[in-house]
């Protein structure tokens, strides 16, 4: 069973490292739409970033629904979810990678970060906890490095991230 979190560790951290990567030029705007889609309902104006369309049960229902500041105040309860892990509890962590994975695909732009990196390190600690390890620092440092790279449009949502 742990072979298999850490290949999917693995496989996570190439897919963060890619999306790190592509997350350097933050100037870059969102590449603008040439098909033809439904529009979204409007919501009340304030969310800047609009969600991908999903369906599914779970609490990311929020981020789809309210939009950046669901998105944001949702992270805020993954990364609460995580810290309230027990440290050898690799179930508990594995629910968290999968909540966040969850998340991220109802969220697009910088905000798809916050939810990779914190998967990541969900599955990063999943795969350690039962011998009582930690997880990497590289881990760790993606959740700070999409924390930093959000703080800005999450706070002007009214929502301060946490870590």
């Amino acid at each position: 069973m742990n072979k298999t979190f850490t290949a999917a560790a693995i496989a996570a951290m190439a897919v963060l490292t890619g999306s790190a990567l592509a997350g350097c030029s933050m100037s870059t705007p969102a590449p603008a739409e040439t098909t033809q889609a439904t529009p979204a309902p409007s919501d009340n104006g304030a969310a800047s970033t609009s969600p991908a369309v999903s369906t599914g049960p779970g609490s990311t229902g929020a981020a789809r629904s309210g939009g950046t500041k669901a998105a944001c105040e949702l992270f805020n309860k993954l990364v609460a979810d995580y810290g309230a892990v027990s440290p050898t509890d690799s179930q508990g962590y594995e629910d968290v990678y999968s909540r966040a994975q969850d998340a991220k695909d109802t969220v697009s732009g910088d905000l798809r970060g916050l939810f990779t990196s914190l998967s990541l390190l969900a599955i990063d600690h999943s795969s350690v906890a039962e011998t009582g390890g930690k997880p990497s620092q590289e881990s760790k440092d993606a959740v700070r490095d999409a924390v930093f790279v959000n703080a800005g449009t999450c706070t002007a949502e009214g929502v301060t991230l946490r870590l």
